[in-house]
């Protein structure tokens, strides 16, 4: 038994030990998984972080002695509440005076286009040189100039974007698709010859104005100052005058149009292309003034958007582009059965007049076929006659003419045009007949109404040029008639007159610094688009390229201005109202990343004779409020001459563009040859120049500390530029650094706009800074294009009878290295540092490889890391446990932001895009239709000129490319963090190991310093945390809902919907049509046979 005993008993013994070595492990991991961080380590890193960083900022930036100079200046200031209501209406009433002059100028070009065609009889035979834009200053082989080119002198001019214009002598663009010897081109040119000297008569009147032009009838479009024109590049010009929107509105009265397209079997082919590039080309004529539908029928009625059933939806960007990629997918079958789809078309356009919807003025349908056999009179009678309240147009598709006759009768019974296109080369011209018939006028002159004023649009010559300041204009059109006596009664349409307004010259009439840091003015039409707003974003970038948004233009209040719920603003604003209200905003800047929560006081009135309506923005708290200085224009001019200074340039000191001799000078230079008397014809801004100069007096002494500091001191290495701001848009700065070993070589360059004031925002740093307490500097990263560097800013202000205004912003950029060395130097405690009272890691240090520290600012970005990758980007994306902690804590805020102008990727694919794909007989198949039928359609065309259409320059023949991105809703969240909560320290559970982390705010600053344990690692149990924005998706109601609703609109006060004059027999050269029974018959017998073939 002894031996049995002591074998157990070493049993136990070892049994013993195990237990000890597996005790000592798990106390070994237990350690290990909970270090211990000490908080009041961390806690004393921040404390002396705090001071050094603040010495650091105050000594570079000057910011003490800045604000120490408005303190002692406080005696002579005024503050003064700013007055919404009187600023709102001042301001229009500038853009009201802007606006009618444009408007007096292209009147005068109208009266005299008639004037001159009253007096001109048209001779077939006439000869005329003209200068064609296209072959000015272009000699052929031999060196001869090419016909109707010749000698025209260029001259660059900045008025007109550094492009070379001709100031004295306009010239004439025809597209390749219109004959440039045309007698009606000749006689209607020699006409227009009378434009030129209007057009130099009213650019001495007002040099403010820019591009002036008539666009005839006919397919010519005359330019003011001439031009070179430049082809695309196959050397064609494929700008058609009477496609642009400015040509149209001016040109018909607001319209309801339903287009109906014949989709049988015997539209195959060719037919149905031309019919499909007739539809596109109607709804290019279309405008956001206008609604429409699209039917497609056989022997059912079918709407090529089931959404928009029994419905007219406005004809804006979005929804015609919608319309065109549905058409593109139309396929021919059955046989067509023309009365149900005539009845559906006539209940949508009764039932909209009935209900007050849609345009109100003029109904159309439509009717795109190969032929009518139907017995279609019975409904005109029920649905049309004897008022014949919508007119029919009638497009006949193909070479056959058997239809030709009912076709015509249609037309011409409802007040219509018949036109025949039998090749994509007859398309534009046919569809453009339909202008003439919708005229607007009753008779009599229509220059005492209201002109035609376009939504905005982007000046794709200045687009090119990259210009990217003037991208967005608006036009003023007005239309040119006959006043001949035989032709009055008529209604005979000329042409359009028209000038360009460059949005952003209009914006400058609400001046910047009147509104604040985060005020801003704004300017929608009468259907809520905007026209002009500081957050509109048209442009997109397609890998290198900016591309404009294929919405840009249609772009409404209510998604820029989007916590408006309940539409308050945006009903009143379109109803034309004066009035104001208050909004509490979730703004941000910094690209979207920041947010900040503002109360926004609006203000807002209509233009008067134009559909646009002017709005602006006044922050509650500092940014109504501004403060008033004096000094003498002698003190002033001393310091504004100063080399460190500079003024904003975007913005209107003086009025340079007036007197064209004194576009030479900068807004800086023309400030300064104002107030020494030099050139006292130029209109200044007094109360902007006053406070300038005030400014420049208070900020001079910053000039000479920095300097001395330079030449004093050793400056510290990495401290590279300080600046300063004032609300006035002066400016100061002094480089540390030279431009060898600057790190920020782009900061506060004119390349650098963020950061400069422009005519949208002020700098970037000022925004943040006066969203801070006054004093205490924020700090926050930077990284542009992988040069990484850090800002700090602080507001100053000033005080006077109880109100303390902003008065700027003053800061100092310095590189990583700075804050590194300073950091990682303090963060570390020394080896023989008394550990006695200390409960945890002593020493600490956060170069160890156990320890990860952060410091982060407000708004959850890494300010600095031990990975430099990982400076500039959100904590979130770096750390998701310890953030999703931090949110959890109520250290971070997180804050909901959407935008509804975001690009997504496209993710729309059809069904038959897959069967092709798939099939690889499909694709052959395919390939070899594609062959005939372009050799087919080249043959029936025998013209070139069919293959471009549109202001897209489009080639009909091709299948639409698909963009990779497409216009879309997102929502992404930003962080806040709450000051109130100063520090805060837990443990993470993550599996096997438990995660320890401490945040402690960093006094007088808005970071805070994260020390986490590095080597338990959670990303398996905790995600990261993006910023990355997510698609909106809508499912297929609310997306139907969405496209077809009809937000309030002010509908245009000039609708002219008939001619009291006019011949509804002259309908396409059909005069006298009668339905013939026999010919009826016979029309039926041989569609029945075509039918039965097909």
């Amino acid at each position: 038994m002894s031996g049995v005993e002591s074998r157990m008993e070493g049993r136990d013994v070892g049994m013993r030990k195990l237990l000890g070595i597996l005790g000592f492990l798990c106390l070994w991991i237990t350690a290990q998984a909970q270090m211990k961080i000490p908080p009041e380590t961390v806690q004393q890193w921040a404390s002396v972080f705090s001071v050094q960083l603040r010495e650091l900022t105050i000594k570079y930036s000057g910011s003490l002695l800045l604000q120490k100079k408005l303190k002692d200046v406080e005696s002579i200031v005024k503050i003064v509440e700013l007055n919404g209501d009187d600023l709102v209406k001042d301001y229009s009433d500038e853009i009201e005076r802007m606006l009618g002059s444009k408007m007096k100028s292209v009147k005068r070009l109208a009266e005299s286009a008639e004037d001159a065609d009253l007096y001109h009889d048209f001779n077939a035979t006439l000869e005329f040189d003209y200068y064609n834009s296209m072959m000015i200053n272009t000699v052929d082989e031999d060196g001869n100039s090419l016909e109707l080119g010749g000698e025209f002198p260029l001259e660059e001019n900045e008025h007109f974007n550094n492009m070379p214009v001709n100031v004295v002598q306009s010239d004439i663009q025809v597209p390749t698709n219109v004959y440039n010897k045309d007698p009606n081109i000749l006689n209607a040119i020699y006409n227009s010859e009378a434009l030129n000297d209007v057009f130099i008569s009213n650019y001495q009147k007002d040099p403010t104005l820019t591009w002036q032009y008539f666009g005839s009838s006919t397919g010519f479009f005359r330019i003011y100052p001439g031009i070179k024109w430049t082809p695309d590049s196959n050397g064609v010009a494929a700008f058609d005058c009477r496609n642009r929107n400015w040509y149209i509105q001016a040109a018909t009265s607001p319209k309801d149009i339903i287009i109906m397209v014949d989709i049988s079997g015997s539209m195959k082919g060719l037919k149905m292309t031309i019919a499909k590039h007739t539809i596109n080309t109607i709804l290019d004529t279309l405008g956001e003034n206008d609604f429409v539908n699209v039917i497609a029928y056989t022997d059912y009625v079918r709407y090529v958007e089931p959404c928009f059933r029994g419905t007219l939806v406005q004809a804006d960007l979005d929804n015609r582009e919608h319309f065109k990629i549905l058409v593109d997918e139309l396929h021919v079958k059955g046989e067509a059965k023309i009365k149900n789809a005539m009845k559906e078309a006539f209940k949508i356009l009764n039932e909209a007049r009935a209900n007050g919807q849609g345009s109100m003025c003029n109904q159309a349908i439509m009717l795109i076929t190969d032929g009518a056999m139907e017995d279609f009179e019975s409904v005109f009678e029920e649905f049309n006659w004897p008022e014949r309240r919508v007119r029919v147009f009638t497009y006949l598709i193909g070479r056959e003419m058997t239809f030709a006759q009912n076709t015509k009768w249609i037309a011409c019974n409802n007040k219509g045009y018949y036109t025949h296109i039998s090749t994509l080369a007859d398309v534009q011209e046919n569809v453009m007949e339909y202008l003439h018939v919708l005229r607007p006028t009753d008779g009599q002159s229509t220059h005492d109404t209201t002109s035609a004023w376009t939504e905005a649009y982007m000046d794709t010559v200045l687009f090119n040029t990259k210009a990217q300041s003037l991208l967005l204009m608006t036009s003023v059109a007005m239309p040119v008639f006959s006043k001949k006596k035989e032709t009055l009664s008529h209604g005979i349409l000329l042409g359009v007159v028209g000038s360009d307004i460059p949005l952003m010259e209009v914006m400058k009439l609400a001046p910047r610094y009147m509104l604040g840091a985060h005020g801003y003015a704004f300017l929608i039409t009468n259907n809520g688009y905007i026209l002009a707003h500081p957050d509109l974003r048209p442009l997109y970038k397609d890998g290198k390229k900016l591309k404009p948004k294929p919405n840009y233009n249609s772009v409404d209040l209510g998604e820029v201005e989007w916590e408006d719920t309940e539409e308050r603003l945006r009903t009143a604003m379109v109803k034309g109202q004066t009035g104001s209200t208050s909004l509490n905003v979730r703004a941000s800047v910094d690209k979207g990343k920041r947010p900040l929560y503002l109360t926004n006081n609006y203000f807002y009135t209509n233009i008067d004779e134009t559909p646009f309506s002017f709005g602006m923005v006044l922050t509650r708290g500092h940014g109504s409020l501004m403060f008033v200085g004096n000094v003498s224009v002698e003190e002033g001019l001393h310091d504004l001459t100063s080399p460190d200074l500079s003024i904003a340039t975007e913005w209107t000191y003086c009025e340079t563009d007036i007197d064209p001799a004194h576009r030479k000078y900068t807004q800086l230079q023309a400030a300064i040859r104002y107030l020494l008397g030099k050139e006292p014809d130029l209109e200044c801004d007094e109360m902007l120049l006053q406070q300038t100069l005030f400014d420049a007096v208070v900020t001079a002494p910053l000039e000479a500390y920095w300097n001395a500091l330079m030449l004093n001191d050793r400056v510290e290495p990495g401290v590279e530029t300080a600046f300063l701001g004032t609300r006035s848009g002066l400016m100061r700065l002094i480089r540390y650094a030279g431009v060898e070993t600057r790190v920020a070589k782009k900061f506060l360059t004119p390349a650098d706009k963020d950061n400069l004031f422009t005519v949208d925002h002020f700098p970037l740093w000022y925004r943040l800074a006066v969203e801070n307490t006054p004093g205490s500097f924020f700090y926050y990263p930077v990284n542009d294009k992988g040069v990484k560097f850090i800002i700090a800013t602080t507001s100053v202000t000033v005080s006077s009878g109880g109100k303390t205004a902003m008065a700027g912003a003053i800061g100092v950029q310095m590189s990583l290295d700075c804050l590194e060395k300073r950091f990682w130097a303090i963060a570390k405690q020394p080896s023989d540092t008394d550990c006695t009272n200390i409960e945890g890691v002593c020493p600490l240090s956060c170069e160890s490889a156990d320890l990860n520290c952060f410091l982060v600012d407000n708004n959850g970005f890494i300010v600095l890391s031990k990975e430099r990758n990982e400076v500039g980007r959100f904590f979130g994306e770096v750390d998701g446990s310890v953030m999703a902690s931090l949110i959890k804590m109520g250290m971070y805020r997180k804050v909901s932001l959407f935008d509804y102008q975001a690009m997504c990727k496209n993710s729309h694919h059809h069904a038959s895009s897959a069967r092709r794909l798939l099939s690889p007989f499909y694709v052959m198949a395919a390939l070899i239709r594609w062959f005939f039928s372009n050799a087919l359609m080249f043959l029936l065309d025998f013209n070139f000129c069919g293959l471009w259409h549109s202001d897209y320059f489009v080639d009909a023949h091709k299948q639409k490319k698909v963009e990779a991105l497409q216009p879309c809703d997102t929502a992404y969240p930003g962080f806040m963090y709450d000051t109130s909560v100063r520090e805060a320290n837990s443990l993470i559970k993550c599996g096997r190991c438990q995660k320890m982390f401490v945040v402690q705010a960093i006094p007088d600053s808005n970071l805070v310093l994260v020390v986490t344990q590095a080597d338990c690692d959670c990303s398996r149990q905790y995600g990261p945390i993006l910023l990355e924005p997510k698609e909106i998706k809508y499912n297929a109601t609310v997306k139907c809902n969405r496209m077809k609703s009809q937000k309030v609109r002010r509908r245009p006060e000039s609708c002219h919907a008939y001619h009291p004059k006019e011949n509804a027999k002259e309908c396409g050269g059909a005069s006298a049509i009668s339905l013939s029974l026999a010919l009826f018959s016979a029309s039926l017998l041989v569609s029945s046979l075509l039918h039965h073939r097909t």
